[in-house]
């Protein structure tokens, strides 16, 4: 065996330390300068109000200013890559929506690989899709749709915002968990399904609840269930799919993300500060009242999620031939 010198040994582990000296004083420093929260998606979408709730807190208790850029596109993936190609230093962020599950089936030709590429910081919110109809389908539960479903074939057809999205897949995965076959009629974003599903040019909807709660509460649309496996506070009165189908579940959550190699130090302060940021009344109060559930946990709890949501989805995808428009 060779024998390594020991002056060699000892400048390697002075080397280490040097660097872990100069990682612990960067950390520390951390942030010096304005973060950018990068948005997959545009304005006034539920990426960005989440972005913009979570960032004007990091802004409040880290002492910069964490800007939110909006880069729509490709279902996510435009803002995605703008965060794998950047810079690992924590100056640039991504408001983690659902859709990075579904792109890695859905796109056969993506430029990142989105586990591999990302380093989890944290979690912040899952939000219960909602099964839900309009009030012209004489249906009032899970049980009657699919009955009806089954009676009239080819009746119905559901609403989503976009092939791929949470609310298609939810669709998709409910007829595949039902044996029935709801059409799935796509459109460009919640707002123009929404609207199709209230003029009655669609019957049947999974939206997000963000979207629909409006709606529902202003009894313009008839809910169902929702599709997380529990009941949502938002809808206390309105069981979940699971409790007629058992293990359905299909919901959209959101986190945060860096670039690979970002220093865990810096990991460690984000999501510190994003836990605490739950954990307060007035943004607690804030998600609660879109329907939210917090997912407040470690960098290792989030990316275990994202790795969970991307087999499962990827599962979905693949068996329904499902293709990126």
């Amino acid at each position: 065996m060779m024998k390594i010198p020991r002056r060699y040994l000892l400048h390697l582990a002075t080397g280490a330390a040097l660097t872990a000296a100069s990682r612990s004083v960067w950390a520390d420093s951390y942030p010096a300068h304005p973060v950018r929260i990068v948005v997959g998606f545009a304005a006034g979408s539920t990426s960005d109000i989440l972005a913009r709730l979570i960032g004007q807190w990091l802004s409040e208790r880290l002492g910069q200013q964490f800007v939110v850029e909006n880069r729509p596109g490709a279902g996510g993936n435009v803002g995605a890559e703008t965060v794998v190609r950047a810079a690992p230093d924590g100056y640039t962020l991504l408001l983690v929506p659902p859709a990075v599950a579904a792109n890695e089936a859905l796109y056969e030709h993506l430029n990142f690989n989105f586990i591999r590429d990302t380093a989890p910081v944290a979690g912040v919110v899952r939000v219960p899709n909602v099964v839900e109809v309009n009030p012209s389908v004489p249906v009032k539960t899970v049980q009657e749709l699919i009955a009806y479903a089954k009676a009239n074939a080819g009746a119905l057809s559901f609403a989503s915002a976009g092939i791929g999205t949470i609310s298609h897949l939810a669709g998709q995965l409910f007829n595949t968990a039902t044996g029935i076959n709801l059409q799935h009629v796509p459109y460009r974003g919640d707002g123009p399904a929404m609207a199709d599903l209230i003029a009655g040019q669609v019957q049947v909807g999974f939206g997000t609840m963000t979207a629909s709660i409006g709606h529902i509460r202003a009894d313009k649309l008839r809910p169902l269930a929702v599709t997380t496996l529990s009941r949502s506070n938002a809808l206390p009165g309105i069981p979940s799919v699971s409790e007629f189908v058992p293990g359905y579940e299909a919901s959209s959550w959101f986190g945060i993300a860096a670039p690979s190699g970002t220093p865990r130090e810096i990991i460690e302060i984000l999501n510190r500060e994003t836990t605490a940021g739950l954990a307060h009344p007035k943004i607690e109060a804030r998600l609660t009242d879109m329907g939210g559930m917090l997912l407040a946990g470690s960098p290792a709890d989030f990316g275990k999620l994202i790795a969970e949501e991307t087999e499962k989805w990827g599962k979905v995808i693949k068996l329904a031939g499902i293709k990126a428009e």
